[in-house]
């Protein structure tokens, strides 16, 4: 009997996160690299300064999902 090798399926590093903005506390769900930036629904502030890889989120991660 042979044992068969467990292939691993590689998992992406990026996620969806919501995130509460500091300034008028609403919530948002935003992509981790986030290539454009992200503003507020609400009040326009920005939540998200992309760089060349993960994003700098400045608003509190609340949840990451997936």
């Amino acid at each position: 009997m042979v044992k068969k090798r467990k292939i691993l399926i590689p998992e992406p590093k990026s996620r969806f996160v919501r995130v509460r903005c500091p300034k008028c506390g609403n919530e948002q769900v935003i992509f981790d690299h986030a290539t454009f930036p992200v503003r507020c629904l609400v009040c326009g502030e920005q939540l998200v300064i992309p760089t060349g890889g993960k994003a700098k989120i400045l608003g509190e991660i609340v949840k990451i999902l997936g």
